[in-house]
């Protein structure tokens, strides 16, 4: 593998990094990627010829966390492979290519002239001196006026985004474009669309929490099961009134599931119950009903023979505790 450097100006200095490499790509990238990218830095202003297996011994890294880091920064557009090897690309030239992109980028004054109005210009300057102490990379500018058109947030919206993200130590581009959509998939647009969605997620902790004591669980539920209980919660409306009934009816169940509670809720949703008094109405009909079920059985002698169980819905109801 040959490595090359695009730009020769480097050739008789030391190993330079352009600042957009600190700004735009580092926090991003694995410690190993990083480490095998200097490298390649270092050894193409020497035109070297170097083989996968020789950095892998130089690095002290196995052979695919190299093959894995190569394909990392060729996907980012950092390195371009030849058939001879692979070239470092300039990072100033893709930068300045992204900011002159047509329709998709716009130059950081562009951005606050086309402001539509002076509280978003301002939003945008307190971002930056906030969370980047006044250095905010100038790729940052076209991707929040970007999600402002995209998300419909409003300022004090956007402003929260960056704050969760800086408080989550994941003030990058793909942190903050994951969180936003799932901001935007919650209709969030203003703050107090925002206000609202963390009062249910708090809600929705409580929740997770009442139910994992009552299980018994001392582990952290796993994503699945926490997304059966945004279902209940969420989706069907209920809260812990109605969801208790049906921990209480796991107590006869040596390894009570998350399927058994969510086939019992759905049911109940189904059947249009919204209050725990729709359902302890519906438990106590079905209590009886089983009850002259057995009594009819019992007069008429059927009660002696074996009878087949079924594993639906109808079992769910079986033997209700007195």
């Amino acid at each position: 593998m040959k490595l090359e450097n695009a730009d020769l100006s480097s050739l008789f200095s030391n190993t330079l990094l352009p600042d957009i490499f600190f700004s735009e790509y580092l926090s991003e990238a694995s410690g190993d990627f990083i480490k095998v990218y200097l490298y390649m830095v270092f050894l193409s202003k020497y035109d070297k010829d170097i083989k996968i297996n020789d950095l892998s011994k130089k690095l002290v890294l196995p052979v695919k966390t190299i093959q894995d880091a190569v394909k990392y920064w060729e996907d980012q557009g950092l390195i371009t492979k030849k058939n001879t090897g692979y070239i470092i690309n300039n990072l100033q030239e893709i930068e300045l290519h992204k900011l002159y992109k047509p329709k998709t980028a716009l130059s950081a004054e562009q951005v606050q002239k086309s402001a539509e109005n002076q509280k978003r210009a301002k939003a945008i300057d307190y971002i930056n001196n906030k969370y980047f102490s006044g250095l905010m990379p100038t790729t940052w500018y076209p991707e929040i006026e970007l999600w402002f058109k995209k998300y419909h947030f409003d300022e004090e919206v956007m402003i929260a985004l960056f704050g969760y993200c800086f408080d989550n130590s994941a003030l990058h581009k793909n942190y903050v474009q994951t969180v936003a959509e799932a901001w935007s998939k919650n209709n969030i647009k203003t703050f107090n669309d925002l206000d609202i969605y963390y009062e249910k997620q708090e809600k929705l902790k409580l929740i997770a929490k009442t139910i994992s004591k009552k299980l018994g669980l001392s582990r952290s539920l796993t994503q699945y099961e926490y997304a059966y209980i945004e279902k209940w919660n969420i989706d069907f409306g209920y809260g812990l009134d109605i969801i208790e009934i049906a921990l209480k009816r796991t107590t006869s169940k040596a390894n009570p599931s998350f399927d058994y509670l969510d086939k019992l809720l759905t049911d109940w949703h189904e059947r249009g119950f919204k209050t725990p008094e729709d359902v302890q109405n519906f438990l106590a009909e079905m209590k009886q009903k089983n009850k002259n079920i057995k009594k009819l059985e019992k007069e008429t002698g059927y009660d002696k023979y074996e009878q087949r169980t079924y594993d639906n819905l109808d079992n769910l109801y079986a033997n209700l505790k007195k």
